[in-house]
């Protein structure tokens, strides 16, 4: 029997009384306008900016340039709905009632758009939405794209779309989810500041040849070690790569729009993604190549060009950022911190150390994590589990070469760590020596100091979370070697523990 600690709700009416706008001192910017793009499965270092050799990314080449990188960025979760939940609230996805994926969003739960739509702003959403129907209210508008954009025309469909328009017009844009972006900024009201959630498809799986006219050379893909460098790994990154592409072209059209309407120096706009890209190792772990994500911000005249920032920085911080920006006092329930600071003085440091969490993602898990800017630290309370990567992974050509080469014996033992358990229950890592997280220090006893540093600044947060592990984990609903639906498989919902009362 686990006991649960409640916490005290919040009083809603001192919370939900957001100031209006008053005029601002003259040193004090006016409340910005604030653009939020979402990458859909993006890696950090998969894009120009952060380095990446040849996957194209002009657009956000040209964002960096014009704004701030952050270069230790980190989500809460490395996993879709619950990684979205954690970002609007500005909470821990344990915390949200929705740390599973496809958990909706619960009403009760406090966003940030809400508090800047009472205080004046116009806000909108457009593209993929992921977050349940109980809070589409705290937007003005909604355009949710079709999921069903993940998946091209087949059989005859196919062969009477021309590729080239399927990249940027059309139905590619539909694929994208990023339709909608520049209408829903073409049509808002020009009297009143402006906040747009603008969340892309792109580059979720599946993929498919000739999504932009220029695919990438697969022999240009760079290919991490914990991957096996063959010809089905590379094609799949190319085609990864292309919807990187594609994304990064709707990034441009909606840079050029705010230029056209005159209104980009008023406009913080920033880029990110809700989690890595979704192959082993990546999506759905607390590695940094699913958790850390590309973060990039521009405002022109209150952000330097070309400036970067090494501070850690987590996906919960923006909330209360946005919410300070546009001059409202954030409330008790948001668990992140302001790290405005950080566009005039870029070596500050608002926080010491980024926690993240995995729960159910198509298969049992339950993980947590540590980072301060040095050292990873990972328990795995799912440790007689393999770390199995989502279920469209494990369909993908990248996990069928891999079972291949299992079989083979051809596998590295990192290669292998889906499909090896027990997983050891800690992990620990120098990210300046390894950055790639293959070698755990947590039984070396050198390092036993810091293993037990790192353990108990988790404890701590955990308590302070109240994160305590449910008696039974929800079980697997796909097939762990071929991502097939388990037959007659039903995921029941746990029991909401009382804590989770709005804002507690």
């Amino acid at each position: 029997m686990i006991r649960r600690v409640r916490c005290l709700p919040l009083v809603l009416p001192v919370l939900l009384a957001a100031p209006a706008f008053a005029s601002p001192p003259d040193d004090t910017p006016s409340p910005p306008n604030i653009v939020l793009m979402i990458a859909d499965d993006l890696s950090w270092d998969d894009t120009g900016p952060y380095g990446h050799p040849t996957i194209r990314t002009p657009n956000l080449d040209r964002l960096a340039r014009e704004g701030m990188r952050f270069d230790r960025a980190f989500l809460t979760c490395s996993s879709c709905s619950p990684s979205r939940s954690s970002l609007i609230t500005g909470r821990y996805p344990h915390n949200t009632g929705a740390e599973e994926l496809h958990w909706p969003l619960p009403a009760d739960q406090i966003t940030f758009v809400e508090l800047l739509k009472q205080a004046g702003y116009y806000t909108a959403a457009a593209g993929k939405w992921h977050l349940g129907n109980a809070v589409k209210d705290r937007f003005d508008e909604v355009r949710e794209a079709n999921p069903r954009g993940f998946q091209l025309p087949s059989g005859d469909e196919a062969e009477k779309v021309d590729p080239n328009a399927l990249a940027f017009e059309g139905a590619g844009a539909a694929q994208a989810g990023c339709d909608q972006w520049v209408p829903v900024l073409q049509d808002r009201p020009r009297d009143r500041p402006f906040f747009l959630w603008l969340a892309a498809l792109d580059p979720h799986r599946d993929y498919q040849d000739d999504t932009i006219p220029d695919p990438h050379d697969p022999a240009a893909m760079v290919v991490p070690p914990f991957l096996p460098d063959c010809p089905e790994v590379r094609a799949d990154l190319a085609r990864y790569a292309d919807e990187v592409t594609r994304l990064d072209h709707f990034v441009g059209l909606v840079l050029d729009e705010l230029e056209r309407q005159g209104v980009a120096d008023q406009t913080l706009v920033l880029f990110m993604s809700d989690n890595g890209r979704p192959f082993p190792r990546c999506k759905t772990t607390v590695y940094d190549d699913g958790i850390r994500t590309p973060l990039i911000a521009r405002w022109p005249g209150r952000i330097a060009p070309g400036s970067v920032t090494a501070s850690l920085v987590s996906s919960i911080d923006l909330a209360p950022t946005f919410l300070s920006l546009a001059g409202i006092e954030p409330g008790p329930s948001f668990q992140g911190v302001d790290i405005s600071i950080l566009f005039q003085k870029p070596q500050a440091t608002p926080r010491s150390h980024a926690f993240a969490e995995h729960n159910w993602h198509d298969y049992a898990a339950r993980k947590r994590a540590v980072r301060s800017d040095r050292y990873k630290y990972i328990l795995n309370e799912d440790a007689p589990m393999p770390l199995t990567p989502p279920a469209d992974a494990v369909r993908s050509p990248t996990f069928d070469a891999m079972k291949r080469l299992r079989d083979a014996g051809q596998l590295t033992p990192h290669q292998l760590a889906c499909f090896t358990a027990p997983k050891p229950t800690e992990e620990l890592y120098d990210l300046q020596t390894d950055p790639h997280e293959l070698n755990n220090l947590a039984s070396n006893p050198q390092h036993e100091p810091l293993l037990q540093a790192m353990r108990d600044t988790l404890k701590t947060w955990k308590q302070q979370t109240n994160d305590l592990s449910p008696a039974v984990l929800s079980g697997d609903e796909f097939d762990r070697e071929t991502g097939t639906p388990l037959p007659n498989r039903q995921r029941p919902r746990l029991p909401r523990p009382s804590f989770l009362s709005r804002g507690s």
